[in-house]
């Protein structure tokens, strides 16, 4: 009986050059073990990763994404860029789940030049999630179709995310960790996340729909796993906008 094929996940991680990287070469040096289809990408800083590599890397195929940088007040640069990593991860992870990604699928951690045997148990444990989850969209019931348009969407509308996370979503100080950490699980930064990213990623949505073409207020809302009056709601803002018009005749809407 020949035996059972395991599945391998495609993983991909970004990490600053100064701490993680130098712990996954410790790792190496050091014959820690973890799975080697892990491939690693080595940026100067966690802070210069952007929310377009991460959707990107999904959009690719990457069934997994993992960003490493510094400790907290550890990054080598005054910027703190680790700082606005670990936001901008929050961020993603809350835009995954929404459009119905597994959130786990995106993890970041801190590990240090020489903690080789904490980077290599991070990578053991996160590869072992990923292949309890299983291929991208196969957890979560998406078809490959419908993932991609839902992630093109994301990825559209990112100069605004940005523009906002600068503006609304971004802690206004730098705090102590504990504080920093727990902002991102308040329910102020839940409500500022549903007021001012919801709405777009929905009509962003829409507007990749209505690119192939004409659709009814039902149809739209089948895909979009929404009810008709939400939908109906979004139209109308989208109507005022000039995004879509309604065309009477077909009894649908098409992009204006």
């Amino acid at each position: 009986m020949s035996a059972e094929i395991r599945y391998k996940p495609k993983m991909v991680g970004i990490v600053c050059n100064w701490c993680c990287y130098g712990g996954a070469d410790l790792a190496g040096v050091s014959r820690f073990q973890y799975p080697p289809y892990i491939k690693l990408i080595r940026v100067m800083c966690s802070g210069r990763v952007d929310m377009g590599h991460i959707f990107r890397a999904f959009l690719n195929g990457a069934d997994g994404v993992f960003i490493g940088g510094c400790h907290l007040n550890d990054c080598h640069y005054i910027t703190n860029g680790n700082y606005d990593a670990y936001s901008m991860v929050q961020i993603c992870k809350k835009i995954l789940n929404f459009i119905g990604v597994t959130p786990e699928r995106l993890r970041v951690e801190w590990v240090s030049a020489g903690e080789g045997i904490r980077f290599a148990n991070i990578m053991n444990e996160f590869s072992a999630e990923i292949e309890k989850l299983g291929p991208l969209g196969k957890r979560e019931g998406i078809d490959e179709n419908t993932l991609k348009f839902k992630l093109e969407s994301a990825m559209r509308l990112i100069p605004y995310i940005k523009l906002i996370e600068r503006e609304r979503l971004r802690v206004p100080a730098r705090i102590s960790e504990e504080e920093f950490y727990k902002f991102f699980t308040t329910d102020e930064f839940n409500r500022l996340f549903n007021e001012t990213i919801v709405e777009k990623l929905i009509i962003s949505q829409i507007i990749s729909l209505l690119r192939k073409g004409p659709l009814t207020t039902g149809e739209i809302a089948k895909v979009l796993g929404l009810t008709p009056s939400e939908v109906s709601r979004h139209l109308s803002s989208s109507s005022r906008h000039r995004f879509v018009r309604y065309d009477g005749s077909l009894k649908s809407y098409a992009l204006a």
